[in-house]
């Protein structure tokens, strides 16, 4: 009876609708890359870029939007779970493709050994930690410990890859240098969120504008592609 009588509230109502618009756009995204690519690489692996961030989105995003429509119960509660660890990991291989990205995008750049060794291990050892069944994805405890740890080996791999950017500048007049901010953006918002939202539920707000720089990314792609 209890899940049959809800109500949702405005906010919930936009909440759906926010986030079946980013994976909408990020699907659309992914289908212009793929379409108009004409078998550049570079394009190619933007499409697999953008299916794997709405893949891996789309694990916690759709329960969530089943939750604001629906309500909760135990069974979204574990889908919820579930979806934030997939998501977690495929966040992580996203910045991996991203590294690629930057090789494509400036071959006759030579990525410096060292970053390119901390993207990599840094990326390996989050997913590791993320596979833990001791983070407790699907319960609201979860595991303080390990998010900071699993946290702070990822802003690692985001600073590995900022530096690849910042490296690259203005390069071919591409203005790349947007990814550095975009990145800075999404972690800036990601990681309080992780941290906090728990404890102090209107954290999750930084989720917003974390998506939008996400989005921002994926269209810096399609500049290039058109």
């Amino acid at each position: 009876m209890k899940e049959n009588s809800y109500k949702p509230q405005m906010p919930d109502v936009m909440e759906a609708i926010f986030d079946a618009a980013y994976l909408l756009f990020n699907l659309v995204a992914a289908i212009l890359f793929f379409t108009f690519s004409k078998g550049n690489v570079l394009f190619i692996l933007y499409g697999i870029l953008t299916l794997t961030l709405c893949g891996g989105d789309a694990f916690h995003l759709v329960p969530r939007i089943i939750r604001a429509v629906h309500g909760s119960n135990d069974k979204i509660k574990r889908q919820l779970g579930i979806g934030l660890q997939v998501s977690s990991i495929t966040m992580t291989v996203f910045y991996i493709m991203l590294m690629y990205i930057w090789k494509l995008t400036f071959p006759e750049l030579k990525i410096p050994v060292i970053i390119e060794a901390i993207i990599w291990i840094s990326a390996i050892v989050r997913i590791v930690i993320c596979i833990f069944p001791q983070n407790n994805w699907c319960t609201d405890e979860g595991n303080m410990k390990l998010s900071i740890i699993r946290n702070a080996v990822f802003a690692v791999t985001g600073v590995g890859v900022i530096i690849l950017y910042i490296i690259s500048g203005n390069t071919y007049g591409y203005h790349m240098t947007r990814m550095v901010a975009a990145i800075i953006i999404s972690f800036g918002c990601y990681l309080p969120v992780t941290l906090f939202s728990k404890t102090k539920p209107k954290v999750g707000l930084l989720m917003i504008p974390k998506t939008c720089a996400y989005m921002w990314i994926i269209a810096m792609g399609l500049q290039l592609l058109f």
